[in-house]
């Protein structure tokens, strides 16, 4: 049985993948700041603060797999916030690998990314390579941890595989129908409010359904080709015009454009669309359709 410490085990997609990890018969030794598990079905879980390294300390590292999945997120409320950032995001990550490298079998690191590293453009697929930009704290935390992963490999010779995530969606948990871009659309059509777009609400972005993502992070990682490697999770492409007015007519709502606010307009990266070949040459093409998940959802 292959063993699987995961940092994160709370979040929105960590707890998805904690439970896949479990039905696919790994051993999960989960961590989070909770006092107790709230949404995964974990067993072995354990309160913990990444920031303090005498409680990591405490930790067995002798697993198969380190998922990196706690961090705190948001745009501009990260400068405002850069110390906690840093320490939960930056150094949360470098005190685990101070840990491990020096082991004798190092277990490999799988982390999640962002698609706000990469400066956007407009009606272009984005490959792993593509031109990067950091418009703020978070965005440069998660750069910032796939160059620490790619520092400590050639050093330490430690494994790793980072998957860059655009707009996850969905839930697979519980009646929570969603998280980020689309669960903003949903509580606005649900509160009968009118739901709000910058601009022309023109911007594109690759949208992946929650259980995609899980099947392609557990699909990859385990394979010995990912180790080093970078990976733009694959999905549908819709501009935020096009989700907000199908969430719109399933609710019977308007859409609303706004103008842009300007710290919100200084931060866009502009359209983020992921060109997922890469990953797609191994998992295949297939997603879960939005428009459907959207059709059924209960009004």
């Amino acid at each position: 049985m292959k063993k699987v410490i995961f940092f994160g085990s709370e979040g929105y997609i960590g707890s998805h993948l904690v439970n896949q990890l479990l039905s696919k018969n790994f051993q999960v030794f989960a961590y989070d700041i909770n006092e107790e598990p709230i949404t995964s079905k974990v067993i072995n879980y354990q309160k913990i603060d990444i920031t303090d390294l005498s409680q990591l300390e405490k930790i067995d590292f002798n697993v198969d797999y380190v998922y990196y999945f706690a961090g705190v997120t948001g745009t501009n409320v990260s400068i405002n916030n850069y110390n906690k950032f840093i320490d939960v995001n930056e150094k949360g990550l470098l005190n685990i690998l101070i840990l491990i490298k020096n082991k004798k079998v190092l277990p490999k690191i799988i982390f999640p990314s962002t698609r706000l590293v990469y400066k956007g453009v407009k009606d272009i697929p984005l490959t792993e390579d593509a031109r990067q930009e950091f418009k703020t704290i978070y965005a440069l935390n998660k750069f910032h941890n796939e160059t620490v992963l790619k520092m400590f490999k050639t050093y330490y010779n430690i494994p790793y595989t980072v998957f860059r995530i655009c707009v996850p969606y969905g839930n697979m948990l519980n009646n929570n129908y969603s998280y980020g871009t689309i669960g903003f659309f949903l509580n606005k059509a649900k509160n009968n409010e009118a739901i709000t777009l910058y601009a022309d609400g023109e911007l594109k972005r690759t949208f992946t359904y929650v259980g995609d993502i899980c099947n392609q992070i557990l699909e990859i990682s385990t394979l010995k080709i990912s180790n080093g490697e970078v990976y733009n999770i694959g999905g549908e492409t819709y501009s935020l015009k096009e989700v907000a007015t199908m969430v719109a007519n399933k609710f019977k709502v308007n859409v609303k454009y706004i103008d842009w606010p300007e710290l919100a307009l200084q931060q866009e990266s502009g359209d983020t669309i992921f060109n997922s070949q890469k990953i797609e040459k191994i998992c295949g093409n297939k997603y879960f359709s939005l428009a459907s998940w959207i059709n059924n959802i209960n009004t």
